[in-house]
């Protein structure tokens, strides 16, 4: 009896989660639409004032001041005195694979048994009907990139845009990227005690461990590169086919790394074989910032509100590192992956990044312009540019502000997509019923 109490409150949990909220993916658009009078940021560093963004069929057609409005069948979209940009991007998540963490194991499906699955999808198994989904959207965020965790090599990630029926319409650039986790150099005492305790590090020889696994990871890569120069396959191997897109540069892999020496193997990994090589986390990617420059390897530096690295740091290191990489000349994108906000907060740690020696617009292009040309998507997004999509936001005040960032309107291809989701649904219901609305 007690097991099938349990088992219920387990299925009411999961079926509360994924519950059907009242939302609905927006219709295609097709038509003529017009955004006027709006203070345009076009994410490259250039703001116009007082203008008008012309779109046809879910494309920027021009962006300038004083367009003509044609009469006729278009739509005339108001942002007087309104902040308009374009959509944030969520560079590294785990969006729609992950719902409600390790509590509820039926909710998840982020990883793989195994240790080198390069030939594991992460887009196959994104689930639209994400409640995190619709509360990034009323946050201005509008495409991520949806990344498998786990092993050495955890497979490739795909971006996809936050408004779909299935993972089919979500999918925006398909298998972009494929995720190595670097071994660690360094076992770093718990900061509230438990695991890896004083034998284990004892025992334990970091560098000897990750120098072996570093090794291992190599062949593996000469392996593959060696399959893709083969005319013809006597078998067809999986794996090495999964990598493919990194020797001709289709692919590029993201390297999740915190540490220089980390940093420093993942630079031998882009001499080495030619990869386009991405750095993830770069929490001391500011020491080494001229060396990224030099061999043109970007960063992604994954959570701006935390703690320095390392106890000798400056304790606000964190937030001025995008500055320091700005200064350097090192391509870098901002984001978030607290578990607790569950990404949301993107923008803020763009904020803080303002405040700490970047300027508005350059920390704006952190989560837009410079987040699409990482991901490999700048032709169709990241900036409010003639050709590119129509994915925009519309905001009272300065979106990187907690204060004034109060979204309006947000399009994506043109689509003008709900900003509901459960918790603004929930604020409704009981403002109702306690006669509050």
């Amino acid at each position: 009896m007690k097991n099938k109490i349990i088992t219920l409150i387990l299925t009411l949990i999961v079926a509360t989660a994924f519950g059907q909220d009242d939302v609905y993916p927006a219709k295609p658009f097709s038509g003529r639409l017009f955004i006027i009078n709006g203070n345009v940021h076009v994410g490259n560093g250039q703001v116009i004032e007082n203008a008008t963004i012309e779109i046809n069929n879910g494309k920027i057609i021009q962006v300038a001041q004083n367009i003509a409005i044609p009469q006729g069948d278009v739509r005339v979209v108001d942002a007087k005195g309104k902040q308009v940009y374009p959509g944030l991007i969520l560079s590294v998540t785990d969006l729609g694979l992950k719902e409600i963490a390790e509590s509820v194991r039926g909710s998840n499906d982020f990883r793989e048994l195994g240790d080198l699955n390069p030939s594991i999808r992460s887009i196959v198994a994104y689930n639209t009907d994400s409640k995190i989904i619709g509360t990034l959207r009323a946050n201005g965020i509008l495409l991520a990139g949806v990344t498998p965790d786990g092993g050495t090599i955890s497979g490739s990630s795909s971006v996809v845009q936050l408004d779909a029926w299935n993972w089919e319409d979500a999918a925006y650039k398909m298998d972009n990227a494929i995720h190595l986790n670097m071994p660690t150099f360094i076992i770093r005492p718990r900061r509230f005690g438990g695991g890896g305790g004083r034998l284990q590090q004892e025992e334990a020889d970091p560098t000897k461990q990750a120098l072996d696994k570093i090794n291992e990871i190599k062949n593996f890569f000469r392996q593959a590169k060696a399959y893709s120069q083969e005319a013809i396959h006597t078998e067809t191997n999986l794996k090495f086919e999964a990598v493919k897109g990194l020797f001709d540069k289709k692919q590029k892999l993201f390297v999740h790394a915190d540490q220089v020496k980390q940093m420093l193997i993942a630079i031998d990994f882009a001499k080495e074989f030619g990869f386009d090589v991405v750095v993830v986390g770069g929490s001391e990617s500011f020491l080494i910032a001229d060396l990224l420059k030099q061999n043109n390897i970007a960063v992604i530096l994954h959570e701006e509100h935390s703690l320095p690295a390392m106890e000798d740091d400056d304790v606000d290191q964190p937030y001025k590192t995008p500055a320091q990489l700005q200064k350097a000349g090192v391509l870098f994108a901002l984001n978030d992956e607290h578990e607790e906000s569950r990404f949301r907060n993107l923008m803020f740690n763009a904020g803080t990044a303002a405040a700490y020696g970047l300027t508005k617009e350059q920390a704006l292009q952190a989560i837009t312009l410079n987040a699409a040309k990482i991901l490999g998507i700048d032709d169709r997004t990241g900036s409010i540019e003639t050709g590119k999509d129509a994915n925009i936001i519309i905001s009272e005040g300065d979106i990187l502000d907690m204060r004034t960032s109060i979204l309006v309107h947000a399009f994506i291809q043109g689509r003008e997509v709900s900003l509901e989701n459960k918790q603004t649904q929930l604020y409704h219901r009981y403002m109702t019923k306690y006669g509050l609305k």
